[in-house]
């Protein structure tokens, strides 16, 4: 799981610099990730098969997005409206479980 974790990581940072337009080169962007040429190489294919828009542009000298994204992995918690908890909790038996626990 440490791997997976690990991976994660690199690509959230890596999607931080091509946002900023800041990665440099491949064997800079590897310098400063701590990880090998070949490995900026293969996240970046894992990126573009993830439907991230990259290019690298020669000007820049940087990897940049072609249309404006951002990658995100992890769990968020987000407050439920009472609509869609009622639908998660079981739909028109709710209103009754409320009033149970009400009593």
């Amino acid at each position: 799981m440490a791997k997976l974790t690990k991976q994660i990581e690199i690509l959230e940072r890596i999607d931080q610099l091509i946002r900023l337009k800041a990665t440099g080169r491949p064997k800079q962007l590897a310098k400063r990730l701590e990880i090998s040429e070949a490995t900026v190489f293969r996240m970046i294919e894992t990126m573009k098969d993830m439907n991230a828009p990259i290019c690298y542009d020669l000007t820049r000298q940087s990897y940049i997005y072609t249309e404006t994204t951002r990658f995100k992995c992890g769990f968020y918690v987000e407050e439920l409206d009472t609509t869609t908890e009622r639908n998660l909790s079981g739909g028109y038996c709710y209103k009754n479980a409320l009033k149970v626990l009400a009593f």
